[in-house]
């Protein structure tokens, strides 16, 4: 047999044919395989260096969704472009700078009482590691005091220090790129996806169209539906801070209102926040009675509120969920958590429009009945 011939007799490159048979297949396509993972990984290191403008863009671009139906409305009644735009963002603005106003006014206001109250929990906790079955003595205690000044006082915390400045002068860049380009998306958000779509025409351009269309629905329906578990969260969490006696209980549901925007371990967070403050100021009892609040808020959003609220926009498993926190925190810490389920449920979304507006891509169709 030449190095041209076939099986059956016909000539063919033996080269060639190496390709075709099973073997030659399943090179074929873990070389296609790693071409993909290696395009993907290289998106996201790009994605990971240009953090400064990405996550802005991101931000604006959820913020935009959110409020398009605002936007929306107001074009209907014959509003000018120009003047809905400032209306919308004015009022994104007024609202995300109340927020921060609010933290900081009630942190100001009870800051003292916070203090005292910290005084008098760490001596009860001086009295209470004096009943322990082993010896901590006073030496030990002013040696964990002095260990935390030198901490404070050396040059590794003053590197520290520096880095949080740049980090606050990158925060301050980032929010003025967002609010520039929240403008921009909000007054001409319809026109700059038209021109992104140029290139496609046909059947890729009606995809490109769904995805769109999707992407805003789904990014908008999140943030509106989340905003609303969080406040009802913050609102239930906040009266029985209150009921008890809890100081700094404004600004702990306002952080219970923030963290619920990261699901699953963001309540969680506030609430271990919220019981600690109750156990320095208030007591173990106390403490244990804010536990019980936040886990009952939380079952009662899980069980009750989030299904009816979230069903439309967020169709992902608790599994799915929960990996695209992971990676988010891994990739770009907490706004990588914040982010990463919005951007999976786009994804998911983008997948269920892929052929038509309910027509999923065909590797994603239910082809036979699935057990539950």
């Amino acid at each position: 047999m030449g190095l041209f011939d076939k099986h059956d007799g016909t000539p063919e490159p033996l080269a060639r044919g190496l390709w075709h048979d099973r073997i030659g297949t399943l090179a074929t396509r873990s070389v296609q395989t790693l071409a993909i993972v290696a395009v993907a990984a290289l998106i996201v290191f790009a994605l990971t260096q240009l953090s400064l403008v990405m996550i802005p863009v991101v931000i604006a671009l959820i913020l935009a969704s959110a409020i398009y139906p605002l936007m929306r409305w107001m074009r209907s009644k014959g509003l000018p472009s120009i003047l809905a735009t400032w209306i919308a963002l004015v009022s994104i603005l007024v609202v995300l700078g109340g927020i921060g106003w609010l933290i900081v006014w009630a942190v100001r206001s009870q800051w003292d009482d916070l203090v005292d109250s910290a005084s008098k929990g760490f001596g009860q906790l001086q009295d209470w590691l004096g009943t322990l079955p082993f010896d901590i003595d006073e030496k030990q205690i002013e040696d964990a005091k002095q260990t935390a000044v030198d901490f404070l006082t050396s040059s590794q915390f003053g590197s520290g220090a520096l880095a949080g400045v740049s980090a606050t002068a990158s925060f301050l860049t980032g929010l003025v790129l967002m609010i520039v380009v929240l403008f921009f998306f909000l007054k001409d958000g319809p026109r700059l996806w038209e021109f992104l779509l140029r290139p496609f025409t046909g059947a890729a351009y009606d995809r490109a169209k769904r995805i769109g269309g999707k992407t805003v629905d789904t990014l908008g329906g999140y943030v509106r539906g989340t905003a609303t578990i969080a406040a009802v969260d913050a609102l239930g969490i906040g009266i029985g801070l209150a009921i008890i006696g809890v100081p700094l209980a404004l600004p702990l549901s306002v952080i219970v209102f923030l963290t619920a925007f990261i699901p699953i371990v963001g309540a969680t967070a506030a609430g271990i926040l919220a019981a600690l403050v109750a156990l320095v100021a208030n007591g173990p009892v106390a403490a244990l009675i804010v536990v019980g609040v936040v886990v009952l808020v939380n079952q009662l959003e899980g069980n009750f509120l989030q299904p009816v609220v979230m069903a439309r926009s967020l169709k992902l498993h608790a599994l799915v969920v929960l990996l695209a926190l992971t990676a988010g925190t891994i990739l770009g810490g907490i706004v990588g958590a914040v982010l990463a389920v919005p951007i999976a449920a786009v994804a998911w979304g983008i997948v269920g429009v892929w052929n038509g507006p309910d027509q999923p891509a065909e590797p994603m169709r239910q082809k036979r009945p699935e057990s539950v």
